[in-house]
């Protein structure tokens, strides 16, 4: 017996293809719930809400990652059986899980309740380009990976700043922060629009690789990105407005809500990546070229 991943790919073969099914199924169960994806996924706002901040960057930034990373390293190498077994019902999901989370997303009135559900949309888009099985969907899944982890952390912690200040996470609590804190305010935003999709930011070649895959796939898929994108691009333009916008809430006058020295060095290099990342997308794309294109010509791709 061994547990090395290279042995293990050679071994595959010596699976049956109803071995592979069952192990992809177990597989399965362990990571779809790590990512999360739809519907076993109701356990992540919950966790956000009573996770501190620092637990909420973690989760977000990098544990979410590790469900879609064993897909790449153990599901799709090991058991291409499986894989093709149940790809229409990944496929499904995932494309539920773009739209359905974005439609949640919406009616969500704490901030970081918002932000959970939110992840689930964008954790959707990851596992649809990975079951794409083309180089633009898995290269895109793969770099909005690390673009999901910058921007999510980023999110968290503007939450938990401005929390630290005003103790409640209630969207209707805030209004017209832009007018307290514009250095605050001009950072959240940054971060929304990146979350957004916006040109020249980190998510956007990650959603076009994914989307040029998905419709590569299935005409369907792609239009059901381009919708999740859409509604995407509308609760966090309502989230940055209820917060920074509009009329000033009362309450918040005379609070200190500007950032410190301290939360503005821990922001800037979060910027400074989503910035990069969106001019330079090759500093991430070309570590992953030779390894997709090796995953796929291994005879994962249909």
């Amino acid at each position: 017996g061994t547990l090395d991943f290279k042995a293990l790919t050679l071994a595959r073969a010596s699976l049956q293809p109803r071995e592979q099914a069952w192990l992809f199924a177990a597989f399965l169960a362990a990571f779809a719930v790590k990512v999360p994806m739809f519907p076993v996924h109701t356990w992540l706002p919950n966790a956000h809400t009573e996770a501190p901040t620092a637990g909420s960057v973690i989760l977000a930034g990098i544990l979410l990652k590790m469900g879609a990373y064993g897909f790449l390293r153990v599901s799709l190498p090991i058991l291409p059986y499986g894989v093709h077994l149940f790809l229409k019902p990944m496929l499904v999901i995932s494309a539920v899980a773009i739209v359905w989370g974005a439609y949640v997303t919406l009616v969500q009135t704490d901030v970081k309740r918002l932000i959970a559900f939110s992840s689930v949309s964008h954790m959707g888009f990851v596992t649809l380009g990975i079951f794409t099985l083309n180089r633009n969907g898995v290269e895109g899944a793969i770099l909005q990976m690390v673009n999901h982890g910058i921007i999510s952390a980023a999110l968290f912690l503007c939450v938990g700043m401005i929390y630290e200040r005003t103790h409640t996470r209630e969207i209707k609590d805030y209004g017209g922060v832009a007018r307290i804190a514009p250095v605050y305010s001009t950072l959240l935003a940054l971060f929304c629009l990146a979350a957004a999709g916006t040109p020249g930011l980190n998510s956007f070649v990650g959603e076009f690789l994914i989307i040029g895959g998905a419709f590569r796939t299935q005409a369907w898929l792609g239009a059901m990105a381009v919708w999740g994108v859409a509604l995407g691009t509308a609760y966090l333009v309502w989230l940055f407005y209820r917060v920074a916008m509009g009329e000033s809430n009362p309450a918040l006058v005379g609070l200190k809500l500007e950032l410190n020295a301290r939360e503005m060095a821990t922001l800037a290099p979060l910027a400074l990546l989503t910035v990069c990342l969106g001019l330079y997308p090759d500093y991430v794309l070309s570590y992953v070229h030779a390894p997709v294109a090796q995953l796929l010509a291994a005879g994962v791709a249909p």
